[in-house]
């Protein structure tokens, strides 16, 4: 007799039964097939299906308990859809089995081929992932490996120092400086090649050199040791600016993006030694300096011409300190205080805001006073990366101004009318 097993069937019926009384499988199997025998015509007889194979091996498995049988039934079909629930369906007539009572109550009908189609997809995925990582790369791998292997060749040495440097360093108007070799190809792989390196924690005399002729930018790495660079290279050459990679991170292992960002931070390098001097010795990571690309650099003059004529016929009046008061911020000023503080660490820069709270402008800190002075009115707030000090607040005073936010203080709250606030405040 021809039978098919469950696992080349299309569909498995997943029956439960219960029997009031004992009975064993030849029991139930006698039953299935004599009580359906002429209820669903010739072409649906179990006998002649199991027998042509399109019915397989029907499997019961029993428990006793209690004097009571209960167990289930599958009944594995490769007929189509409609045969099987048809066949599925009669199961349930069966209503005695032997001299007991009994029912039979089909679960679900499972479609054996979900789960092969699930096994295929599963296999198909490690398959690929395994003919990704071992079989030949795609052509933009294979571009991007040739295009390395060049730029690791470019390296060269260069002066009678023999320093790891790039190709464009005699004919590029600025230089990169970084710590070693490993950097320095580093910066090649991602298109720099206008970089040399030290070597070591002094400046050679090749390094020297180029910091006269060329615009120099000293490019360290994120830890105590690129601030103890920056000490000892900034003292033996005229370096222009200082930048540094993501705190904890060395320059040789970071990104193109990473490196573009730090390069766009850079600082000069009067305003690297004095942050290092007020940050005992490190200096922070730098930071790209903030230029609102909806609003143009501040200027001055600009905004004396755009402010309402009734602002500008205002006189100038001299204001004398009134007695402080606790600073009472709403939320959104604290959080809009907060953020902008942030934005300018490492900028030495200073916002200018309106009384929403809208940035009028950016200017550095060392021409905070004569804009301040030039504006005198049409300024709520003020913000920038720096100390507030008695010169500051004067100016201040004599203008609209209401706050003025800074790093620290240098004056106490209760000497001015303004409103002091510093990072700690917030």
């Amino acid at each position: 007799m021809a039978k098919i097993s469950q696992v080349s069937s299309k569909y498995i019926v997943h029956t439960i039964i219960e029997i009031d009384g004992i009975v064993d499988k030849p029991d139930v199997i006698g039953a299935i097939f004599g009580q359906t025998e002429g209820l669903l015509g010739a072409d649906l007889e179990l006998r002649e299906l199991q027998r042509s194979g399109r019915i397989g091996r029907i499997e019961v498995s029993l428990e006793t308990k209690s004097g009571k049988t209960s167990g289930s039934i599958l009944i594995p079909s490769s007929l189509d859809k409609a045969e099987t629930s048809i066949i599925a369906a009669a199961l349930e007539v069966i209503q005695k089995i032997g001299p007991c009572t009994a029912k039979i109550k089909v679960q679900n009908i499972e479609d054996v081929r979900v789960s092969k189609r699930k096994f295929v997809i599963d296999r198909a995925k490690d398959l690929l992932k395994s003919m990704m990582d071992n079989v030949i790369p795609d052509s933009q791998e294979l571009a991007d490996e040739v295009a390395y292997s060049v730029r690791v060749m470019e390296i060269q040495e260069y002066g009678t120092d023999r320093l790891p440097a790039g190709p464009s360093i005699d004919e590029s108007d600025e230089i990169i400086i970084v710590e070693g070799r490993a950097d320095v190809l580093n910066m090649l792989k991602h298109g720099f090649k206008n970089v040399i390196a030290v070597n070591g924690t002094s400046a050679p005399k090749s390094i020297v050199d180029l910091c006269k002729k060329k615009t120099s930018t000293l490019f360290v790495d994120g830890d105590r040791g690129g601030d103890l660079i920056i000490k000892e290279i900034t003292s033996m050459a005229e370096i222009d600016y200082v930048t540094k990679a993501p705190d904890g991170k060395e320059l040789e292992e970071i990104t193109k993006k990473e490196i573009h960002k730090a390069l766009r931070g850079r600082i000069a390098v009067e305003q690297a030694k004095l942050e290092i001097k007020e940050h005992n010795g490190g200096l922070k990571s730098a930071k790209p300096r903030i230029q609102s690309v909806q609003k143009p650099r501040f200027s001055p003059r600009r905004f004396e011409q755009s402010r309402r004529p009734e602002q500008s016929r205002r006189p100038e009046q001299s204001r004398r300190p009134e007695p402080s008061k606790p600073v009472k911020l709403s939320a959104e000023e604290k959080k809009a205080f907060k953020d902008m503080l942030e934005d300018l660490i490492g900028t030495r820069g200073a916002y200018i805001l309106d009384t929403k709270l809208n940035i009028l402008g950016k200017v550095p800190i060392t021409e905070l006073q004569t804009t301040i002075k030039s504006l005198k009115s049409g300024v709520h707030a003020i913000v920038f990366d720096g100390s507030i000090d008695r010169d500051l607040v004067k100016i201040a005073e004599k203008t609209t101004v209401k706050y003025v936010v800074a790093m620290d203080s240098k004056i106490k709250p209760s000497d001015t009318r303004i409103s002091i606030l510093t990072g700690d405040d917030l």
